[in-house]
């Protein structure tokens, strides 16, 4: 893996170059700009793994390039190992973040789209007369995850213009985590919402929670908001119900990592209590995805597989220990908003208004069973 110093000024998170994958170092954001080049695919797995890419829908783009670069890598003979491999690859990146649904989701579209060029019967071997040179079927997965990428930047664009209307003109919003350019492939989904509102000509003023234990919010959205000129203020997540209760917000504004049949919506710790506080004061709840982070598999959202992470996140801070040695730690990174709490989910398709199992499937219907199952 190597790395270079501000490549471009435009915010481009995770992208293909010359045979690698390309993505902005979140963890050295906003001290240090730089980029890593990820030429082999254990390389993009930890970075998925160690917050260098994070975010829903740049998870699922960072994977499906990370999918096309082990293709890339693996043996042409024997050829009938080329699938066995393949589907090796897949499912370590299933391994990486269980909660984030754009990352299977991103699984499943590449799966298919060797499927598509292999040929397969069903011992899975190539059928006869079906299946081209692997080098093709290489070339096939590399553009197939290219694609992913541009399309994940003009579903934002999309999700974006459907859900400025929400926007009141001089609007304080309040915003949780990083859900922004970084968090995609680019443009943003609750800040893409934002964005479109900016370019129609709206004044805003955004509140941004720090959000612990990594710190998203002071580190990334603030960086994304001040880089475009947008109004911010950073708070302490724990300054939010005072700033509600004081009458500073007029609505929140939300991503989502797994959105559940029901509405339900995992989401960045902290989230749920958000949601809570705004319901006490009146203040709508607005949470902003792709419709590939919903899961129509899922009845709702106590189905959501919740990620675990290190206790190193809460018991340091900018790599200073702030707690005692041997304390026990929890750190789960995600929690669950209840449909209830929510007034409306921000999709490419539309804005579901009342989030419900019936609702959302008329934008949605199940898919077939998946591998994170």
């Amino acid at each position: 893996m190597s790395t270079h110093e501000g490549m471009t000024q435009e915010i481009r998170t995770v992208f293909w170059q010359d045979g690698a994958v390309v993505m902005i170092d979140q963890k050295a954001l906003p001290l240090a700009e730089r980029y890593v080049a990820c030429s082999d695919y254990r390389e993009v797995i930890a970075a998925i793994n160690d917050l260098t890419v994070r975010g829903a829908p740049a998870i699922g783009v960072a994977a499906a390039m990370g999918i096309a670069l082990g293709a890339l890598r693996i043996p042409d003979s024997p050829p009938e190992n080329f699938r066995r491999a393949f589907d090796d690859i897949c499912t370590r990146f299933a391994a990486t973040r269980p909660t984030a649904r754009n990352l299977f989701w991103a699984i499943e579209r590449m799966k298919r789209r060797c499927e598509e060029a292999y040929g397969v019967d069903r011992e899975g071997l190539p059928e006869k007369g079906k299946g081209g040179p692997l080098q093709a079927i290489r070339e096939t997965l590399i553009a197939e995850a290219i694609r992913i990428g541009e399309e994940d930047i003009e579903i934002n664009r999309r999700l974006g213009r459907n859900g400025r209307d929400l926007i009141p003109d001089g609007a304080r919003i309040l915003t949780h985590c990083n859900a922004g350019a970084l968090a995609t492939a680019g443009y943003g989904t609750a800040l893409g919402v934002l964005r479109a509102a900016r370019e129609e000509g709206k004044k805003i003023h955004v509140y941004v929670d720090e959000t612990r234990p990594v710190l998203q919010g002071a580190r990334l959205t603030v960086w994304e908001l001040m880089r475009e000129d947008i109004p911010c203020t950073l708070i302490a997540d724990n300054m939010a119900g005072c700033l509600m209760q004081k009458g500073g917000v007029d609505l929140v504004i939300v991503g989502a990592d797994r959105i559940a049949a029901n509405g339900d919506t995992a989401n960045k710790i902290g989230t749920f209590g958000l949601a809570v506080l705004a319901r006490a004061h009146g203040i709508p709840f607005y949470v902003a995805a792709p419709l590939s982070t919903i899961d129509p598999e899922l009845a709702d959202g106590g189905m959501i597989p919740i990620e675990e992470r290190n206790p190193d996140e809460v018991i340091r801070c900018g790599g200073v220990r702030t707690a005692p040695n041997g304390v026990a730690v929890w750190n789960p990174a995600f929690d669950v908003t209840p449909n209830g709490l929510i007034a409306a989910i921000v999709t490419e398709a539309g804005v579901i208004r009342t989030p419900c199992a019936d609702v959302i499937q008329q934008f949605c219907p199940p898919q077939p069973r998946r591998q994170d199952r």
